[in-house]
């Protein structure tokens, strides 16, 4: 069995590079401030009309929009869910994440942290052949990958019994703007894969999360331009704490 280390004990026993890539990603990602709404079919018109007058359409968009699925992990006792559930103020999910049912493209390993409402990602590259060994539990490589974070799941899947638990997916609409670092994304369609984990087959049955609606998604770093604040301002929405995985999880 392979003992969790402390931050400290990993980074003294890794050789420079390893130093050299952790270092690196704790530089390149920081927190930032997110919000959540509940939004209908109207508000998603309104808003988007607004925004093409101010915010550009991410480059990476195809007519505006992509296909966004995700395989998330959770361990036997659903720690991700619960804290979630519980609203714990300092928690992280793992997921791996491809666009556009295409796995010969961009494949991530990405881990999200929430810190007093603050968020944060950090991410690692994978090729579908990696992607598959960790759906299957073929994990020892994982412990050599000069990517520190595919080593950190490996000893929480070790150590926590993190595994592969859903697959969720949706359409997001993504706009960007330059002062504040906004992103303000639109997802919906948001579908469950219950307890299937073959996530790479893009024949993989999903079905659709009941009353999951469209949630709008803004993100910034240090400060929210107010022409963004009032472009996404919308009369009798709160900002929630929306999440697709619990949501997706209700059902399996």
């Amino acid at each position: 069995m392979i003992q969790m280390k402390t931050d400290m004990q990993v980074k003294s026993d890794m050789p420079m590079q390893r130093k050299t890539d952790m270092q690196a990603a704790q530089e390149e990602i920081h927190y930032r401030h997110e919000w959540k709404h509940e939004i209908a079919w109207s508000d998603l018109f309104a808003i988007r009309q607004r925004l093409r007058a101010v915010a550009q359409t991410d480059p990476h968009a195809v007519d505006g929009k992509y296909l966004i699925r995700s395989l998330y992990f959770d361990n036997f006792n659903d720690k991700a869910l619960r804290e979630k559930v519980d609203g714990v103020n300092r928690r992280e999910k793992f997921r791996i994440r491809y666009y556009n049912l295409d796995p010969s493209t961009v494949i991530h390993l990405e881990k999200k942290s929430k810190l007093n409402g603050l968020g944060t990602k950090y991410s690692a590259p994978l090729t579908a052949v990696q992607a598959q060994k960790i759906v299957d539990g073929d994990i020892d490589w994982m412990l050599e990958s000069p990517h520190s974070l595919i080593r950190e799941l490996y000893c929480k899947m070790r150590n926590q019994g993190i595994k592969p638990m859903t697959i969720v997916d949706y359409t997001r609409e993504p706009f960007i703007y330059g002062p504040g670092n906004v992103r303000v994304t639109f997802d919906y369609d948001i579908r469950t894969g219950l307890r299937c984990t073959d996530f790479l087959d893009p024949e993989c049955v999903t079905i659709p999360v009941p009353d999951a609606g469209i949630i709008l998604e803004v993100k910034w770093d240090n400060y929210l331009p107010s022409i963004i604040k009032d472009t996404v301002q919308t009369p009798g929405r709160r900002v929630c704490a929306f999440s697709k995985y619990e949501r997706c999880r209700a059902y399996d």
